[in-house]
């Protein structure tokens, strides 16, 4: 059977694995704004839906029983794609935001199930040399879903709610991001390779149970390991707070603090000159790192990552009027999220993931820093209602403090393989 390039499947299922994330961690917060739904309810239950990111690696090992990987991922993505078109439907009902969070919870269930199967595919069709030659058709193309989601389909929405009214503009996003889902789990019936199954038929559900424990036992040894842990989750307490209120409060009236924009020029402003900012300062930060060495820059991620977020505060309390002044303060704010963002990865890849177990190391470590994304986004509605959003801006500023006192207590030397510990 003749193999199948990388660039027939590689880019396909990657956008396949950005899609429906960011349709449950950015349009469906959008969606409930434009329904009407206060800004505590839609970061406390769309922070709630991104548990599944947070607690896939307990999972994990199980996918090694399923009798083919392609036919998993295939089914992640049909069901999500088929539970993000009920979500349109839900629209017209009367029970409908109970209705949308349970199918954007099955959403959420499907996709973080097919990041552990898609990554295995990619990890086991690809050698060494392969898979860093098509890392960045990769990360381009589940960033290619942020630009559809956030940009093109929000900017859509916004000219359908004007046009249709609120429910058919989301009927209509919904109904479109389920058929795309759909049709990328068609064509990958055929254009995904299929890959063997890892150890083949001794694994057993007992003995991946067994590995799992052990994984677990040898990942809370490590030494230092709970601070670590805490730095990790704390690293996005104020990235999770702006994620979650930052577009709630450009959408917002004036009058009660916000900046008034509309669902399409939120869509301009995030989802293209803020999605190509984050990739600038990603790659930049990346590069940055390797020049300094993780240990030198890492006090400058944490402040590039949360100095930025001061635009906000700029902005609630001048509330211009401006667009290009209002795009160019939130891509200054989105280069600095992806510029700091890669000081988290890199230290849970070269420090906390470090030794046996490294990939199931790393999947629990990325599981502690979407947990701490989550528990801060979940809690941000009802702090911004408490203060305002002047106040709230300011607080998610003051946020960053600790974890930058912390980054004083985390032993990274070059080289060296152990858990971060306490000097």
């Amino acid at each position: 059977m003749q193999r199948r390039h990388p660039l027939s499947w590689v880019p396909t299922l990657y956008l396949a694995q950005g899609l429906p994330f960011y349709a449950v961690a950015l349009v469906a917060g959008q969606m409930l704004k434009s329904m009407g739904v206060p800004n505590d309810q839609i970061a406390r239950w769309t922070g709630l839906l991104g548990l599944a990111w947070a607690f896939k690696a307990l999972w994990s090992p199980f996918m090694e029983l399923a009798p083919s990987r392609r036919l998993a991922v295939v089914a992640c993505q049909l069901i999500g794609g088929a539970c993000l078109a009920l979500v349109a439907l839900a629209l017209q009902l009367p029970m409908w935001f109970a209705l949308c969070i349970a199918l954007l919870a099955i959403v959420s269930l499907a996709s973080s199930t097919h990041d552990i199967v898609a990554d295995g595919i990619y990890i086991a069709s690809l050698d060494a040399r392969e898979q860093a030659a098509y890392a960045g058709w990769q990360g381009a193309f589940f960033n290619a879903a942020k630009f559809i989601s956030l940009g093109g389909l929000l900017i859509l929405a916004g000219a359908l709610e004007q046009r249709f009214g609120i429910e058919s503009a989301w009927t209509t996003v919904f109904l479109l991001l389920g058929g795309l889902m759909a049709l990328l789990g068609l064509y990958h019936i055929r254009a995904l390779p299929a890959t063997p199954k890892v150890g083949g038929a001794a694994r057993s559900l007992g003995a991946i149970g067994h590995t799992l424990v052990d994984v677990i036992k040898t990942f809370f040894a490590k030494p230092g390991i709970w601070l670590a842990i805490l730095f990790i989750i704390l690293f996005r307490a104020g990235e999770g707070q702006i994620q979650s209120i930052g577009p709630l409060f450009l959408r917002d009236a004036r009058e009660v603090g916000g900046l008034g924009l509309t669902t399409a020029e939120v869509g301009w402003a995030y989802g293209t000159v803020g999605t190509a900012a984050f990739l600038v300062g990603s790659i930049a930060g990346g590069y940055f790192t390797a020049w300094l060495s993780l240990k030198r820059a890492l006090p400058i991620l944490i402040l590039a990552m949360n100095l930025p977020n001061a635009a906000f505060w700029h902005l609630s309390h001048a509330q211009p009027e401006s667009m290009p002044l209002i795009v160019g303060l939130l891509g200054i704010e989105m280069f600095g999220y992806g510029f700091g963002f890669v000081g988290v990865i890199l230290f849970i890849m070269q420090v906390v993931a470090s030794g046996r177990y490294q990939a199931a190391h790393y999947a629990l470590g990325t599981g502690f820093m979407q947990l701490g994304f989550v528990l801060f986004r979940t809690i941000s509605g009802d702090i911004q209602q408490a203060l305002g959003y002047r106040d709230f801006f300011l607080w998610v500023l003051l946020a960053s403090v600790p974890v930058l006192v912390l980054s004083r207590f985390m032993r990274i030397a070059p080289g060296e393989k152990s858990a971060s510990s306490a000097s």
